[in-house]
């Protein structure tokens, strides 16, 4: 079983990219929004309640994922590096699968801000993430975490990772998915 962890700033592409890769690969792809628009509805993003279901639903969903057949799972995640309640989230979500023996597989994307913001309104992002449509709200939420939080790592961050950075400002989805296909043997 492999285990994909796309992380990387707001509207860099994680959700795209993982939609290929899973057109190429035999993993499913758990994008982050899933949990967030189905809960949203009901409590505000920053309630603690909102909170508490997202991470209860993504959990459970990790623990059947990797004690099921299935060939892996592909999950996108904004990551602030500078955040231990994220980094805990990641280590939690990463040892469920280490103690299912699968192999876990850091994909990190990195765009210009000027890019991100751009794909911010694309119509891929706005039919999977409903909450993004409020285009003046979704573009202050993506500067301001540009500016409050580390969101892409430095060079030997992730040293003894199975990890690749990859640049995709210029690059699109499809050969983003094929650059991680080959390199992780997926």
């Amino acid at each position: 079983m492999n285990f994909v962890v796309i992380f990387g700033p707001l509207a860099v592409g994680k959700m795209t990219v993982g939609q290929e890769l899973e057109k190429i690969t035999d993993l499913k792809l758990f994008h982050n929004h899933m949990t967030i628009e189905v809960i949203l509805p009901y409590f505000d993003m920053k309630s603690p309640s909102f909170k508490k279901l997202v991470t209860e639903f993504r959990i459970k969903m990790f623990e059947e994922v990797a004690k099921s057949d299935l060939d892996g799972l592909i999950f996108t995640y904004v990551w602030k590096l500078d955040s231990s309640n994220d980094t805990y989230f990641i280590n939690t979500i990463v040892n469920i699968f280490e103690r299912a023996q699968a192999t876990v597989c850091y994909v990190e994307l990195e765009a210009s801000a000027e890019e991100r913001l751009k794909r911010n309104i694309s119509p891929n992002r706005l039919r999977y993430k409903p909450s993004k449509i409020d285009f003046d709200a979704s573009e202050k939420e993506l500067l301001e975490t540009d500016r409050e939080h580390i969101l892409n790592s430095y060079v030997g961050e992730f040293r003894n990772k199975n990890h690749l950075k990859i640049i995709n400002t210029e690059l699109n989805a499809e050969r983003v998915a094929e650059i991680i296909k080959e390199r992780f043997g997926l």
